[in-house]
């Protein structure tokens, strides 16, 4: 078995469960590990706390808010990271619209109402055609409730807090690859190519009839991708 580290950084709401077909698949060519993103409420804090919890190099997936953790360990220790694997995310601040979302989602959660959160993000995290589709939601679902609602409070407080990264951007230098789904509605395609224009070693790959959560609704797409990226 290589001895590669592999390091797979959820998004909001997500934990393990989102990478299990990835971590099964890969599990022969590096040592697998997720990172818990539930504890802070700045994205700083989670890139230090994934540093710290890792010796060494490391290779380095993240999906949407784990994707805003990535670039910030980009930024923190860019030496420590081989390659770079971004997923349905942005380097870009949120709109002001989506900002009035989050702030809203916050507030259905402090005022008692936090099983609603996940009803209300549905439509916007998967493909239309896959609302429909028991095993898919259930994992959402699922991993919602394992997460909870502090952990939400935390890491949408992180989000609405976090910096821009398009400046760092062309000074990395490893290989990176972007995945998105074609109609991701929370991070779309152009936020994924906007990265590609400016990442100087980078990939893209677009996936047809995908939403928000690639890794979940494309597995076996996203597992080819993420294996050829390891071995190049």
């Amino acid at each position: 078995m290589s001895t590669e580290q592999l390091v797979f950084l959820p998004g909001l709401l997500c934990n393990d469960r989102l990478w299990t077909d990835q971590i099964a698949a890969l599990r022969d060519e590096a040592s697998c590990q997720v990172a818990d993103l539930s504890q802070h409420d700045s994205i700083t804090e989670m890139a230090l706390s994934v540093l710290q919890s890792v010796a060494g190099n490391f290779s380095l997936v993240g999906l949407s808010m784990g994707g805003y953790v990535a670039l910030e360990i980009m930024r923190l220790a860019p030496e420590r990271v081989m390659r770079l694997a971004l997923i349905d995310t942005k380097a870009r601040p949120d709109s002001d619209q989506q900002r009035r979302r989050r702030k809203g989602l916050v507030t259905l959660a402090q005022t008692g109402k936090f099983k609603g959160v996940t009803p209300h993000l549905l439509p916007l995290l998967v493909h239309e055609s896959r609302l429909d589709d028991a095993d898919l939601t259930s994992v959402i679902y699922r991993m919602a409730q394992e997460v909870g609602r502090n952990a939400f409070l935390h890491q949408q407080t992180a989000i609405l807090g976090r910096s821009c990264h398009l400046d760092l951007l062309p000074s990395l230098h490893c290989p990176v690859t972007i995945i998105t789904g074609q109609q991701d509605q929370i991070t779309p395609p152009d936020c994924a190519e906007e990265m590609h224009r400016s990442l100087p070693n980078s990939t893209l790959h677009i996936l047809e009839s995908c939403g928000h959560l690639a890794p979940l609704e494309k597995p076996e797409a996203v597992t080819q991708i993420l294996r050829a990226w390891l071995a190049a």
